[in-house]
Order: C-alpha cells, then sequence, then structure tokens
C-alpha cells in the first residue's frame, strides 16, 4: 500500500490494538467478523467504491457502515470498519487488503493471548515448507473448483487438527477458502510476516546445504539484527542444492551466499 492507505491501515491498527486491550473484546470473534466484512467487500465491488469515495462524507460512509453491518457482526467489528471508511484510501481494493490484514492480526493477537504466538508463527513457516515439497497437496490446495472448497478445508482440518494450534488452523482454512487471487505460498508468507510483526521482529528464510547448529544460528541472529537494527526471526530450510554457504532472504531482499551462488558468477563471467 502507498500514500493515504498506508495511513489508514496504520490507523486501523492502532485502533485494532486499543479494542483488544480490552478483557471484553473476544479478538477470535472478532477475527470471524471481520473475515466475513472481507468477504462481503471483496465481493461487492460498487460497495467498496462507495466506502472510499473521498467525495463523500466520512461520517455518511460510516453511518453506511452501521447500517449494512449493525445486527451482522459484533460491535467492535462495526466499530473497526466505520473507522477505516472515514479514512481515505489510495483504491478500493486496499479497503479490502486492509480488513482482511486486520482479521488475521486479530486471530494473533487471541495467539499471542493465550502465549502461543510463537508456536503459530513456526508452524505456518513448516506448513509452507510442505507445501512447497509436497506439489499434489498444493493442487489439492488451490484447485480453483469453487465446488471443492469445503474439501479443501476438511483436508487442512486432517492435516492439522490435533497437530497445530487452534489459530494456525484458522489462518491456514480462512486462506485456503478465500485466496483472493493470491498463490498460498504468498499467503502463508504474509501471515508469517504478520506473525513475525506481532513479536515485533522481521522474519529471514535462512536456506543451507546442512543444518545450521546452534551457535551459527546465534551468531547469525546476531549479525542479522545488528545489520537491520531490530530482532530477526530465522526459518530455517535444509536444500542440498545451494552446495553449501547460506543465502538469507528477509522480505524482497536476498543475501546471497552460496557455493552454488559463486559457481554461478564464475559460470557468468567465463561466458562473457
Amino acid at each position: 500500500m502507498i500514500g493515504a492507505s498506508r495511513e489508514a491501515l496504520e490507523g486501523g491498527r492502532e485502533r485494532l490494538n486499543v479494542l483488544c486491550d480490552s478483557t471484553a473484546t473476544d479478538p477470535a470473534a472478532l477475527a470471524d467478523d471481520l473475515a466475513a466484512v472481507t468477504v462481503l467487500l471483496n465481493r461487492e465491488v460498487s460497495l467498496r467504491r462507495v466506502l472510499t469515495d473521498p467525495a463523500q462524507p466520512g461520517e455518511g460512509k460510516a453511518d453506511l457502515v452501521g447500517r449494512l453491518l449493525g445486527g451482522q457482526v459484533g460491535g467492535p467489528a462495526v466499530d473497526l470498519v466505520s473507522g477505516l471508511v472515514r479514512s481515505r484510501w489510495s483504491s478500493s481494493r486496499d479497503l479490502v487488503d486492509a480488513v482482511e490484514e486486520l482479521a488475521d492480526t486479530a486471530d494473533l493477537i487471541a495467539a499471542d493471548r493465550a502465549g502461543t504466538l510463537e508456536a503459530v508463527e513456526d508452524e505456518l513457516f513448516r506448513f509452507g515448507r510442505i507445501l512447497s515439497a509436497t506439489p499434489d497437496l498444493r493442487s489439492a490446495l488451490t484447485t480453483k473448483d469453487d465446488r471443492s472448497t469445503t474439501a479443501k478445508k476438511e483436508l487442512v482440518r486432517r492435516l492439522l487438527g490435533g497437530r497445530a494450534d487452534r489459530i494456525t488452523e484458522r489462518l491456514i482454512v480462512r486462506l485456503v477458502e478465500h485466496p483472493r487471487g493470491r498463490s498460498l505460498d504468498q499467503g502463508i508468507e504474509a501471515l508469517s510476516a504478520l506473525a513475525a510483526a506481532r513479536r515485533d521482529r522481521s522474519v529471514a528464510v535462512v536456506t543451507s546445504a546442512v543444518p545450521l547448529s546452534d551457535a551459527q544460528r546465534d551468531r547469525l541472529g546476531r549479525a542479522l539484527a545488528k545489520l537491520y537494527g531490530r530482532q530477526v526471526q530465522l526459518n530455517l530450510d535444509v536444500d542440498p542444492a545451494v552446495l553449501g554457504g547460506i543465502s538469507v532472504r528477509i522480505g524482497d531482499e536476498v543475501i546471497h551466499g552460496t557455493v552454488a551462488d559463486r559457481l554461478d558468477e564464475v559460470t557468468r563471467r567465463l561466458a562473457g
């Protein structure tokens, strides 16, 4: 997001935190309500355009939200969405993305309250690795046939039920049910980044030819924390194809340090 949308989303995040600071707010129930609003706004293009029209007064749009959602979702969700539509948005699609992010964040707040946020973050990463290694599973979970939505949800529940935190299962089921044009891998990565942000950390995907030792992980974590000025969560992956060394990816930035990379560089130079 850029410009006005980024500012509007930041305001939504702050309001979500305030709402969830109260023990009267059930963050998991709020997540369900916001997820339902995401589905509504994603489906009703004309509605979201009205709600993000800069020519319309903010209070008028908030009143419309109250009339549409009142009695359909809980008061905290109505208040949160009303606050969002009072803000300015760079595009109507950004509003849908924001409501979806806040739904996922509310679930992560529920995990934080339960003391399982770190486990959820790790389980999301591991599920992503399983997807990468199992093309048949990815295919089963990403088929375009709408009639298979229930089957896909049940498959996730069979895979994760009793083996993962309930919040991990909820997040992945929701992503499988409503991918909204994203690949499953992109969705899992976005969820992992949200979990890391909740823990005030960046996520580094570290790929090495062999598992790193505890001492190596500690040294790498300290080096990345110093480089980026904040704590960095290391999600470790092993790939013999890197031929030694490590590759570190943080967001869109990749730090190469593998033998395979150096061989590729030599080959390019020889070819040149």
